[in-house]
């Protein structure tokens, strides 16, 4: 089911330029109120290696949608920003995306099978409230 969806998804997001983890590089910096987060953070909430981002954010860095700042709490440490160029591609991108994650899978779906699935991910997040048993 992921993979289906993910494919999807991402030949819809290549049409617009970015890959997958482009995407959720600028959507995720973007829920910082300054588009800004430090290297390490980063990765904890993608669920990335700090190297792996490190990776990524040169490639996207060279493109203009992020940079690397000195993180002055942190001397050894990197704080990557979102560019106005990488908040422009990510509002351009993000009804794009919406409408390619809706055609791909919420619409396909029942009420009462998003339902289901919102509980069940609950679950498996261990969210508060979750239900076990």
């Amino acid at each position: 089911m992921v993979t289906a969806v993910q494919v999807g998804t991402a030949q819809d997001l290549a049409e617009l330029g970015l890959s997958e983890p482009d995407y959720e590089v600028l959507s995720t910096l973007s829920e910082r109120e300054d588009g800004t987060s430090t290297l390490h953070e980063q990765a904890t909430k993608m669920g990335w290696s700090r190297s792996r981002l490190s990776r990524h954010a040169s490639r996207m860095e060279a493109r203009g949608l992020i940079r690397r700042a000195p993180d002055p709490a942190d001397g050894r440490g990197c704080l990557l920003v979102l560019t106005p160029a990488g908040w422009g591609v990510l509002r351009d991108a993000a009804p794009s995306h919406v409408a390619s994650v809706r055609r791909h899978f919420v619409d396909r779906l029942t009420s009462d099978e998003l339902a289901a699935l919102g509980r069940i991910a609950q679950k498996l997040s261990g969210a508060p409230g979750a239900h076990r048993g």
